[in-house]
């Protein structure tokens, strides 16, 4: 049984999955080689397992980037310790770091890699019930909150974007509230707005955000109270447009 499986696909093609197995509590990576054959079937999966420390259950809530080089780079949950992880092979072979191990906190995770090698990851603070965001920019990880707004539940289901100028964009679900949610330091600080707050609907779970050459944003999400798949759009310096994709 596996559960919290993330996917993406190199620049040179290869495809790349984690997943987390739930009977053993190891974290695994899947790495599918940008080799085919003379019949032009697909290579073989080859897996390999990045973080099983003993007696520890890890790799829930997995966020996997790739970067230029092609070095891989996974953010995820340790729930035995409740703190937020991140590992990497950019130096040749797998090590792992706790980022952020205050109370309970990691989940919801979801990583972007700048053009730097630089990475930034959005999750969740169980503890304080709110959005957080982690980055080794400076050469060291720092952490910073985006959104504790006073008496709610706001940061689950992010997902994270860093554009061409090194901005970074989340999309989140406020939990309170039961609206999408947006973020983004393009400005030089953090700022929050809401997109989706339709009344008497619970919309935002399940966002995942992207971000065009132009600075346009793109967002899906799940309208929770109607069942239907959402899109979400903004162009520089212009307003949030919704609409129903499928219903």
């Amino acid at each position: 049984m596996h559960l919290y499986s993330c996917f993406v696909i190199t620049e040179e093609g290869g495809k790349m999955m984690t997943k987390w197995r739930l009977l053993l509590g190891m974290f695994f990576i899947l790495f599918m080689p940008s080799v085919f054959l003379a019949d032009t079937s697909e290579a073989a999966w080859g897996t390999s397992t990045v973080d099983s420390t003993t007696s520890v259950f890890t790799g829930e809530f997995d966020s996997i980037a790739v970067g230029t080089s092609g070095a891989v780079y996974i953010s995820y949950y340790d729930a035995t310790n409740t703190a937020l992880m991140y590992a990497t092979n950019g130096g040749g072979s797998w090590g792992t770091t706790t980022v952020d191990s205050t109370g309970n906190t990691g989940q919801y995770t979801s990583i972007a890699v700048g053009t730097s090698g630089a990475a930034y990851i959005s999750y969740y603070d169980v503890s304080n019930f709110k959005l957080m965001s982690a980055t080794n920019v400076s050469g060291s990880w720092g952490t910073t909150t985006i959104d504790s707004a006073n008496g709610t539940r706001t940061g689950q289901y992010t997902s994270i974007e860093v554009g061409t100028s090194g901005a970074a964009y989340i999309s989140y679900y406020d939990v309170t509230n039961t609206n999408l949610m947006y973020a983004t330091n393009v400005s030089g600080s953090w700022g929050t707005t809401t997109v989706d707050s339709t009344t008497s609907d619970d919309t935002g779970a399940y966002s995942s955000i992207a971000v065009g050459t132009s600075g346009a944003v793109y967002i899906s999400y799940y309208d929770v109270t109607n069942g239907n798949l959402m899109y979400a759009t903004k162009a520089v310096g212009g307003s949030w447009g919704t609409s129903t994709l499928d219903s």
